[in-house]
């Protein structure tokens, strides 16, 4: 069914998303949110990858997962896939909840997106999804995986492919752990045993296999 989805569909041209991606870099909706809006780059796939919202690094350094969350992230897609960091970005759509750094709280850490600014910045993800018709989506940590299933403890959701259906798209969704040094969910059990399925059952999607 998904095959059949996949090839059903025109693919854009990389000018569309390069000109989408110029339209949500001028993005101005949310006065609290820290500019520059970090984005991915320009590739025409099938497969989404949805974070949460970038850290104080990323906006300086010009890319989603730039830092120490991105080189756990990416050590699950070499271990997982075989695939380098530089084939993942240019294989894989990243998108995020919120495309801006948040801030810090006064407190410490960083502030959570409000629900303004998530339905804000919703408006982008639903426009990508309309013009790459994604085949598979790969939401990661909680605030990503609320966007795309009801709530439910991390563990019924990790290790598991969901049919989905987004603003009237269907499509498969893989949830992962968010990759952060700060939870330690990912690096004990259930967790480990939940991310390793949940790689081998991205490893084993047919928008995957299509890639190699």
């Amino acid at each position: 069914i998904r095959l059949y989805s996949m090839a059903s569909h025109p693919r854009p041209s990389s000018n569309a998303v390069a000109r989408h991606l110029g339209r949500l870099r001028a993005c101005r909706l949310c006065p609290h949110m820290e500019k520059p809006v970090v984005v991915g780059r320009p590739v025409v796939s099938r497969i989404l990858l949805v974070g949460q919202a970038p850290g104080d690094k990323e906006p300086k350094l010009g890319r989603p997962f730039a830092w120490t969350a991105g080189k756990t992230l990416f050590k699950w897609f070499q271990e997982g896939l075989g695939w380098t960091e530089e084939e993942t970005r240019n294989r894989i759509y990243f998108a995020a909840v919120c495309r801006c750094f948040p801030g810090k709280k006064p407190t410490g850490g960083d502030r959570v997106p409000d629900e303004a600014e998530i339905a804000h910045c919703s408006r982008w993800l639903a426009a990508e999804i309309a013009l790459l018709r994604p085949a598979l989506v790969l939401p990661v940590g909680k605030l990503a995986m609320a966007q795309f299933l009801p709530p439910a403890p991390l563990t019924a959701l990790i290790g598991r492919q969901l049919s989905i259906d987004y603003r009237g798209h269907p499509m498969d969704c893989i949830p992962l752990p968010h990759p952060s040094g700060a939870s330690p969910w990912h690096r004990m059990e259930p967790g480990k045993t939940l991310l390793r399925q949940a790689m081998a059952a991205v490893a084993a999607h047919p928008a995957i296999r299509a890639v190699i």
